[in-house]
């Protein structure tokens, strides 16, 4: 296999973190996490080995999961940014990351995985 393995969630809508993880498990990657909140990412990403993640861009309570790009950027770890608005809510700073348009397929999911691969 080839890519990241070990995937990151941040997803605050718990069904739609369970199909990811379901997509994750079917193209053979591991769940290295899920949040629903960026104190709870940001905890992970402190706390377990992560490949890559896939962050959802709105999270519950109006928080962005912006302090969570900015620390994985910080990592060297790659992340698409998943929403289901126009790209123009992506902050300036990562509007050059792979985006995943929802509502989610696994196709979409994979395609959104392999555009972390180097060129």
């Amino acid at each position: 296999m080839t890519g990241p393995q070990r995937i990151l969630i941040v997803e605050d809508e718990p069904l739609i973190a369970m199909m990811l993880e379901d997509f994750l498990d079917v193209l053979g990657k591991a769940m290295a996490g899920t949040a629903d909140s960026v104190a709870e990412a940001l905890a992970l990403i402190d706390s377990v080995a992560i490949d890559a993640a896939i962050l959802d861009v709105n999270l519950r309570g109006g928080e962005k999961s912006w302090p969570i790009a900015d620390a994985l950027a910080a990592k060297g770890v790659p992340f698409v940014l998943a929403t289901g608005g126009s790209t123009d809510s992506i902050a300036e700073a990562h509007r050059d990351r792979p985006t995943l348009p929802k509502p989610f397929t696994m196709d979409g999911v994979a395609r959104a995985l392999d555009a972390l691969l180097p060129a």
